[in-house]
């Protein structure tokens, strides 16, 4: 009777009245339950018992109305994104994917935008740590939007793409980082209301960086730094109105002071000049100040407030004129958890751009605010306003009102 259960094979052996069940030996017993799984388990079956990348996702849906200078428009969206994390003692590393789907009433379906980042870190030693960072993005404008000529009918796809290695040692009161970058930047065709196609393939570059910052720690507070910077951008094919390449080498040098109080108050402001100098004798030299400020306030675990202002100098883009595109920027956003299932947001951001080379300005600003109501730990409910001005040289003045409703669903 008792044979069938002698042969079970995960019976242990012995009677266990001695020290013969090796259950019983120093060290094996009493074992966990999850060294109860492993052992009676195949190796080639066994799992570890934490994951190897913490994962996060969720999927939008929502709808949005939107008014401009050209009329109005019903839009639907899907906004689906995943992030992976790992987080280790040395080593630190995130991926983050996000795509927005639209399908206009009475219209067909546009990919708005793709996007995918990879950000990495990891510490040689108490001292050293090597800093690796990402950058996918497929980008498209709506029509009417502001900063889109009115004749327009179909804005390009702008493919950006950028890899940054860099690292940071300390030596003592020291801070230095070295970085590099190589970019990639491509464009679409755009399509006028008349039908004609405009092919920007001129303005597709390679971009080459290369930056260095040292920094010295007056006080447990305040540290100063100077930061240095050289790049390279070459173009695919000569400009039809330059009738030759707008390659450009760029330099830029900069100094300033970052200053934090325990987290609750972190600031930095720095000023330098730029210079941009073409490979072509007839195109010259730009010359521009850089500014750049950027402050955020988290006086609680409700409250948080960050503005900052932006300078870039870049190539002019697609639709636009001259031989450089010297741009500010001032943005600024809050946000309020009023409780464990409300929370308020606000935005501003303000423009302006010049364009060497050509008579052509860009400015405008805007404005929105917005709300999340928890539903439950995996469902929320959104609200959001926002609207734009700009005022162009090519398309003169427009504005944009949108209002959007949806839901989000997440891990």
């Amino acid at each position: 009777m008792v044979a069938p259960v002698l042969a079970d094979p995960q019976l242990e052996p012995g009677d266990g009245s001695g020290t013969d069940n090796p259950r019983l030996l120093p060290g094996l017993y009493p074992a966990s339950p999850q060294d109860l799984v492993a052992l009676s388990s195949p190796p080639d079956l066994r799992e570890p018992f934490d994951p190897l990348f913490n994962v996060d996702w969720s999927v939008a849906l929502r709808g949005a109305y939107t008014k401009n200078t050209d009329g109005e428009r019903f839009d639907v969206l899907l906004v689906p994104s995943v992030s992976l994390e790992q987080v280790g003692s040395r080593m630190r590393l995130q991926l983050d994917g996000e795509a927005e789907v639209a399908q206009p009433v009475n219209g067909q379906i546009n990919v708005s935008a793709l996007r995918l980042g990879l950000d990495g870190g990891y510490r040689l030693d108490r001292e050293t740590t090597l800093t690796g960072l990402l950058d996918l993005a497929l980008t498209q404008d709506m029509p009417g939007a502001p900063g889109v000529a009115s004749t327009v009918a179909v804005p390009p796809k702008t493919l950006s793409g950028s890899v940054e290695l860099g690292v940071e040692r300390t030596f003592g009161l020291f801070n230095v980082e070295v970085t590099g970058a190589a970019g990639r930047t491509a464009y679409g065709t755009t399509t006028l209301n008349d039908g004609t196609v405009t092919d920007n393939s001129e303005r597709n570059l390679w971009s080459l960086d290369s930056g260095l910052r040292v920094g010295y720690q007056l006080t447990p507070v305040f540290e100063v730094f100077g930061r240095a910077g050289v790049g390279r951008d070459m173009f695919d094919q000569p400009s039809t109105s330059m009738l030759v390449r707008m390659d450009a080498t760029e330099t830029s040098l900069r100094g300033g002071v970052s200053a934090n109080w325990s987290d609750v108050l972190t600031a930095e402001a720095s000023v330098g000049v730029g210079l941009r100098r073409f490979d072509a004798a007839s195109l010259g030299e730009v010359v521009s100040q850089l500014y750049d400020a950027s402050v955020t306030f988290a006086p609680s675990r409700t409250w948080e407030f960050t503005a900052g202002l932006t300078t870039n100098i870049a190539p002019p883009g697609p639709d636009a004129g001259g031989t450089a595109r010297l741009e500010y920027v001032v943005n600024g956003r809050a946000t309020y958890r009023v409780n464990s299932w409300l929370a308020l947001r606000a935005l501003a951001d303000w423009r302006s751009a010049t364009f060497a080379g050509s008579a052509q300005t860009e400015r405008g600003y805007g404005f929105g605010f917005g709300a999340d109501y928890l539903v439950n730990a995996h469902t929320a409910l959104t609200a959001d306003y926002g609207y734009s001005y700009a005022e162009t040289t090519a398309s003169g003045i427009r504005d944009s009102q949108r209002v959007a409703v949806g839901i989000t669903m997440s891990r």
